[in-house]
């Protein structure tokens, strides 16, 4: 089977069937080339309803999760958008298709040049490669309209929050080994505002906003 029939599988039968509603996002995982953000031993695997190793201790998150996320930040076309935890670029290149303005950071130099490389070859170049601590964010792009974090932090990221435009999204996973929640938390006059939260299960993001000196990341 082909990778497009692979694709089109995949949004039938591990989002659509999973209550993946926003028919944008349905659409943006159709048309993003995932076989081209793993290793090339396991693209017969791409479209697998896993995580999938991609070095460095690090894997690209099942497609699922990804949609579910970009669904939840509420990613339009011309928001700015950021990813913290490139990985291999796969999330960073959903929310380019989106139609976003993407900027993605990755604290691993080497994952943040092969996601470079992978983002050129499917073809989303003009998404920005960032090295750094994801946990601070990228505050001389600020603010975001948007921020997405694929690890888990021990609680609200507060330089990530403070870097939202009001009104915006942060989607964050938070909590420890025991248990984690996806939050969505909104930026508000008020204060942060959690609009919705549902169980799942990330590595820990690293960093001084998040867990220092443990071993994880995107």
């Amino acid at each position: 089977m082909g990778y497009e029939r692979l694709r089109e599988r995949m949004v039938e039968r591990q989002l659509a069937r999973r209550g993946i509603r926003d028919e944008r996002v349905l659409e943006a995982m159709r048309r993003v080339p995932r076989e081209r953000f793993v290793a090339p031993g396991d693209r017969p695997e791409a479209y697998d309803d896993v995580p999938l190793a991609i070095g460095a201790g690090q894997t690209i998150s099942q497609p699922y999760m990804v949609a579910l996320i970009a669904e939840a930040a509420a990613v339009r076309r011309g928001s700015k958008v950021l990813d913290v935890g490139t990985g291999s670029g796969y999330a960073a290149a959903v929310f380019a298709e989106l139609g976003a303005d993407v900027h993605t950071i990755e604290r691993i130099p080497e994952l943040a040049e092969q996601a470079r490389e992978n983002l050129r070859a499917a073809g989303y170049g003009d998404v920005h490669v960032h090295v750094g601590d994801g946990s601070l964010g990228v505050p001389e792009e600020a603010p975001f309209d948007a921020i997405a974090v694929a690890a888990a932090a021990p609680g609200l990221p507060p330089a990530l929050y403070e870097q939202l435009v009001t009104g915006g999204r942060l989607v964050v996973p938070v909590g420890g080994p025991a248990g984690q929640r996806l939050e969505v938390v909104v930026r508000t006059p008020e204060g942060p505002a959690v609009v919705h939260s549902v169980e799942c299960r990330f590595v820990p993001l690293v960093g001084a906003g998040g867990f220092r000196g443990r071993g994880g990341g995107r």
